[in-house]
């Protein structure tokens, strides 16, 4: 099956680093489930209120500089981790044949991020 991003999926990716785009566009084409963008570049303002929320612990975002996206399994279901899982793992295959670092927050031991999918800082400053 191929899948197709919505117009809100595509407005997210406005302000992405062109490397990050092109992973997630990649992901899309070796998808097994259907998937959105929920967030990409975020404005100062926004981050705060993810901060003051919960959502997020930092001010130093990586998506303050478009270096980050969040992705959802579509339907997403917020409970099923399996599915960010195999979506991250599509991600992961993605990047790897465009030989472009990634990193993605369900990996991190501190602050599970599902959705969080960034270009690693190692090699993007």
């Amino acid at each position: 099956m191929t899948f197709k991003f919505s117009q809100r999926s595509e407005k997210h990716l406005t302000g992405v680093h062109p490397d990050l785009v092109k992973v997630v566009r990649l992901a899309l084409t070796l998808a097994k489930q259907d998937f959105s963008v929920i967030e990409g570049l975020r404005t100062l303002e926004r981050q705060k209120e993810l901060v003051a929320k919960g959502a997020s612990k930092t001010l130093n975002s990586r998506h303050l500089t478009g270096h980050a996206v969040d992705l959802v399994p579509y339907p997403v279901n917020w409970d099923k981790w399996s599915e960010f899982k195999q979506l991250a793992d599509t991600v992961k295959q993605a990047a790897k044949q465009l030989n472009v670092p990634i990193v993605w927050g369900g990996d991190w031991t501190s602050f599970k991020d599902g959705p969080h999918f960034e270009l690693d800082r190692a090699e993007y400053k």
